[in-house]
């Protein structure tokens, strides 16, 4: 019989694929469309300590092969998504990952507490927000500077710490190996890539914000690149993502060591992308006579 069904650490997946955070709300929306009980996993939108209103402007502009996009974390908060929706993610028969951001490593702290007071299934920690007594650079930027609020959030943190990294990042690497060093279950990578848009006409970028998080098919070879270094230098697992449409690209990370793969902007351009991957999987290892994927996972 054909296996699909991996261990993360101390999380069991019925299957790899899991939706990436801020492409599949909180699941509802998505409900209505198939059965999302199918899916490995859901990653929620992110949720910081306090309701954000998000960016202004144009928010999602189309790109060569992929997508920009500056929402700027827009979300209810983390009182009110705990009153909404943790229920609702709890009932699932799937493991549901909630990403919280913040402005200050006090922001990310007190949400990491409430999360874990109400038994969350796990956390996934987006150091990729601006940290605003940095001047505004990302957490995930410098390494030094993320490591203080993984220790913060793995000292107060009962529950399996997912980092998702920025590729942004000074040295991808030797961040994951922090996160490994201050006691992460797992890593997730990678976010979206900073670039921009311009309205030539205008004479102006499209971004109120100037620049955007760049995301799709065109970030996939050198997404994969470096899920490929730092699965060959960390061994706690990893979820790899970016640019994953299709069942094919999803084994390619799988092949060169992701434990899980993440789906994010390919759900704007197919509702249903989840199970295609996941049936297009199974039935690759059923032709292929592949029993598990820990088979091939890591073989590159």
């Amino acid at each position: 019989m054909t296996n699909l069904s991996v261990k993360f650490g101390k999380l069991n997946f019925k299957n790899p694929v899991v939706m990436a955070s801020g492409t599949f709300g909180f699941g509802k929306e998505y409900e209505r469309i198939y059965d999302i009980q199918k899916l490995g996993g859901i990653c929620t939108k992110g949720i910081t300590l306090n309701k954000r209103d998000g960016n202004s402007g144009i928010r999602v502009w189309e790109t060569s092969s992929g997508m920009l996009n500056s929402v700027g974390l827009e979300n209810p908060g983390m009182d009110k998504f705990i009153k909404e929706y943790n229920d609702y993610l709890k009932s699932l028969d799937l493991v549901s990952i909630v990403n919280i951001g913040g402005s200050t490593i006090d922001e990310y702290i007190e949400s990491v507490e409430i999360a874990c007071k109400n038994d969350v299934d796990a956390i996934e920690l987006n150091i990729s927000c601006p940290n605003v007594k940095q001047g505004g650079i990302a957490f995930g930027i410098k390494t030094d500077i993320a490591r203080q609020v993984v220790r913060k959030a793995r000292d107060i943190c009962n529950v399996p710490l997912i980092v998702k990294l920025s590729p942004n990042a000074e040295n991808i690497v030797d961040m994951a190996l922090m996160c490994e060093e201050e006691g992460a279950d797992g890593v997730s990578l990678v976010n979206t890539f900073m670039a921009m848009a311009i309205n030539i006409d205008k004479r102006k970028a499209i971004f109120d914000n100037i620049y955007a998080g760049l995301s799709g098919p065109c970030i996939k070879p050198i997404a994969l690149r470096m899920v490929h270094q730092v699965c060959k230098n960390v061994s706690i697992p990893v979820m790899g993502m970016g640019g994953i449409t299709n069942y094919k690209d999803a084994l390619e990370f799988i092949m060169v060591g992701a434990t899980c793969i993440q789906v994010g902007t390919a759900n704007f351009i197919n509702p249903r992308i989840g199970i295609d991957i996941i049936n297009g999987i199974k039935d690759y290892m059923e032709k292929e006579n592949i029993k598990s994927l820990d088979e091939i996972r890591g073989i590159i």
